[in-house]
């Protein structure tokens, strides 16, 4: 497997998951454009587009950092275009931008729903319908988002529903799109932990430090996501994938070796029931 030559561009790929899904690509040598509004230091944030870039490029791709948010058309149809006249086109298209708010209904302010809607679904649904066109002449081409599998039980949104149809918009936007363009060989996925990851979301928003201690690391997520984009994209789409699935299917049994905290029990994720694929303790 390899992502060598091929062109990724990924939205909010800064720090965190995203950010070590590019380190994944560019240790193949990829180009990777990230399209990302953190230009300047943030105090509770860690990483800029420039800190990513320089870590790309020291992993051994090429980077592209674009400041622009995923919410402005415009700036994102500039990224896209920007990033295919740099690199001759674009190969993989991940969907990595996105708000949480884990509030009841009655506690969710609209300014809070209405980011979540703009950032998660219609922004999952702008970068991948601006990368259509250049998708359709890649050889391999993928779309990956980082989302939930789709499920109508209650339980999944009755504490948060405002995230719980951000996240579902996501979703849609792979079981709609990979139907819509199964016939041009474009797939379209996505992917999700069966544990909370070790990510600032988690450590600011989800449990702080005893949270973070119970958590796998990003590379579970960008091991997953590596094993995914190589796949033959005809036979490889409309898929609700989980990283330790993916994983599993690679062979790996033991998923200690992603535990943030040595010896730690993982904690599930939202949207999972259990920790490691079914057989595997």
């Amino acid at each position: 497997m390899s992502l060598a030559g091929k062109t990724m561009i990924i939205s909010g790929g800064s720090r965190g998951i995203g950010l070590e899904i590019a380190l994944k690509a560019a240790a193949d040598g990829a180009n990777v454009a990230l399209i990302a509004k953190t230009d300047q230091p943030h105090p509770k944030l860690e990483g800029t587009i420039h800190t990513a870039a320089a870590a790309i490029e020291e992993a051994g791709g090429t980077a592209l950092p674009i400041l622009g948010d995923i919410r402005e058309e415009e700036r994102v149809i500039a990224a896209v275009a920007e990033a295919a006249d740099r690199f001759g086109g674009i190969d993989i298209c991940v969907n990595n931008a996105s708000a949480i708010n884990i509030s009841g209904t009655e506690q969710t302010p609209m300014k809070r729903y209405d980011l979540m809607q703009d950032i998660n679904a219609r922004g999952t649904f702008l970068l991948s319908k601006t990368c259509i066109p250049h998708l359709r002449e890649a050889e391999n081409p993928h779309v990956l988002t980082l989302s939930p599998p789709l499920s109508f039980e209650p339980r999944w949104a009755q504490h948060h529903v405002a995230y719980t149809i951000a996240k579902y918009g996501m979703s849609l936007c792979t079981l709609g799109m990979a139907a819509e363009f199964a016939e041009e060989g474009i797939a379209f996925n996505s992917l999700w932990p069966r544990t909370i990851v070790a990510t600032a979301a988690v450590q600011n928003l989800l449990g702080g430090d005893e949270a973070m201690k119970r958590a796998r690391t990003p590379a579970v997520y960008a091991d997953a996501a590596y094993a995914i984009l190589n796949r033959p994209s005809r036979e490889c789409t409309g898929n609700f994938y989980l990283c330790e699935d993916v994983l599993a299917e690679e062979g790996v049994t033991d998923f200690s070796i992603y535990s943030a905290v040595e010896g730690a029990e993982p904690q599930v994720d939202l949207y999972v029931d259990e920790v490691n694929p079914p057989g595997i303790g």
